[in-house]
């Protein structure tokens, strides 16, 4: 693992004489005992003391990881009196399987992931949290080379090319109740392409994107960075749409936890919340975090890729693989003044109501019941008050998706039955 990079909510500091050295380590070992010690706050039940000082985390290789693997780098954790132990999973499978039977304290996790399994869809029912979102945009929808080369370089072009040519069209996310598979499906249905009918659609750990495309094993995908710029880098995919272009400022990972140990651990989760936090607003802050924060996360321990394939797009530097260039100011965010992080009961709604429209779930649940059942926005405001991180008034957010359709959270029954295309 890579060494603890000096904690700053700035640029990294000029260097520094030998005894402003030692006053620098003397004033982050005070603050850092300050944590332990439990003295950033009072709750009600008189100690802020976090419950479980030493907490594993799982995280997938995606640049989205970055806020919480910088909050253990940086050391932002112990500042907060725990320890993130992090622990790189392998698929989203593992990651909800080690989640549920108490392997991991907390995950950065899909956040249709989180709601399925509180629901007892793509996984054993059980109570789970969402503790604040991560990161908002910064996915893509990628198309092969060999589609591109037939024409296929958006939806409605690729709508065109399978009318044309009429075979099994294969696509992949990476999960069933995940953001990918949503946004793929979501992608498709807006282009006029029934996705339950008319393609194929597997799952695919993000990792693996890329060498199974390579070998043919799909026409297309939709996952984090960096593989959608990786597959552009060797040479066999394209970039059809953005997520953001989808939805601009979705919700895409949070970090999640059980119901029950958020419920037994409110210290823990949020001294962990607001090194997060600080972590998020590190990265945001400037040009040199966010390069810093690449080279970080693109080490073996963590992504395992060359910086190339994470520092572009970071920094809203955008190819299709086609020629085409442009800079995207709704590129990947970890804080934007806190918009990023605070959990939306609308934004958990919306994943319910497209878990219901392609037929995951039978029947329309009590949405905005279970949304406050997860979303534990009272966790979520203590740690943002602690740092004065702003918090939206609503608990509901409005946004208009590709297809033109509004999504308010105000009446999600009739929004999952309004989609011509569904299950």
């Amino acid at each position: 693992m890579s060494q603890r990079l000096p904690s700053s909510t700035a640029p990294a500091p000029e260097p520094v004489s030998a005894g402003g050295r030692r006053e620098f380590l003397r004033v982050a070992g005070a603050a850092a005992l300050y944590g332990t010690l439990g003295h950033h706050g009072a709750w009600a039940a008189g100690s802020d003391a976090p419950e479980k000082k030493e907490v594993k985390i799982g995280f997938i290789p995606l640049t989205d990881c970055a806020s919480v693997v910088m909050a253990s780098v940086l050391g932002f954790d112990q500042k907060y009196g725990v320890k993130i132990v992090l622990s790189k999973e392998a698929s989203w499978a593992g990651v909800r399987d080690k989640l549920v039977n108490g392997e991991l304290d907390f995950a950065h996790v899909l956040y249709g992931l989180v709601y399925g399994l509180h629901l007892g869809v793509g996984g054993p029912k059980k109570d789970m949290a969402v503790l604040m979102g991560l990161n908002n945009n910064g996915q893509a929808i990628t198309l092969s080379k060999a589609l591109a080369d037939k024409g296929a370089v958006d939806g409605a072009s690729l709508a065109k090319v399978m009318a044309r040519e009429k075979r099994e069209y294969t696509f992949a996310g990476t999960f069933p109740t995940g953001t990918h598979a949503m946004w793929m499906h979501y992608w498709l249905a807006a282009a006029g392409i029934n996705p339950i009918s008319e393609a194929k659609l597997i799952t695919v750990p993000p990792p693996q994107m890329v060498a199974n495309m390579r070998v043919g094993n799909m026409d297309g995908f939709c996952v984090g960075e960096p593989w959608n710029h990786r597959a552009i880098m060797d040479g066999i995919g394209i970039t059809a749409n953005t997520t953001q272009d989808i939805w601009k400022d979705h919700p895409e990972k949070v970090l999640g936890a059980t119901g029950e140990f958020a419920q037994k651990n409110p210290n823990t989760c949020r001294a962990v919340m607001m090194a997060i936090l600080e972590a998020g607003r590190w990265i945001d802050v400037s040009l040199q975090n966010k390069t810093k924060m690449a080279e970080t996360v693109a080490q073996k321990s963590y992504i395992n890729t060359s910086v190339d394939a994470i520092n572009q797009r970071i920094l809203g530097r955008y190819q299709n693989g086609l020629g085409k260039t442009w800079d995207d100011p709704n590129h990947m965010k970890f804080f934007n003044d806190g918009a990023v992080n605070f959990p939306y009961l609308s934004d958990g709604m919306w994943f319910l109501t497209q878990h219901k429209r392609w037929g995951l779930l039978k029947a329309h649940p009590d949405y905005l019941a279970v949304a406050k059942q997860i979303n534990r926005i009272d966790l979520y405001q203590q740690a943002a008050s602690q740092l004065k991180v702003s918090v939206p008034k609503d608990v509901l957010r409005t946004s208009k998706l590709i297809d033109g359709v509004v999504w308010d959270g105000k009446n999600p029954a009739q929004y999952a039955d309004s989609f011509k295309i569904k299950a």
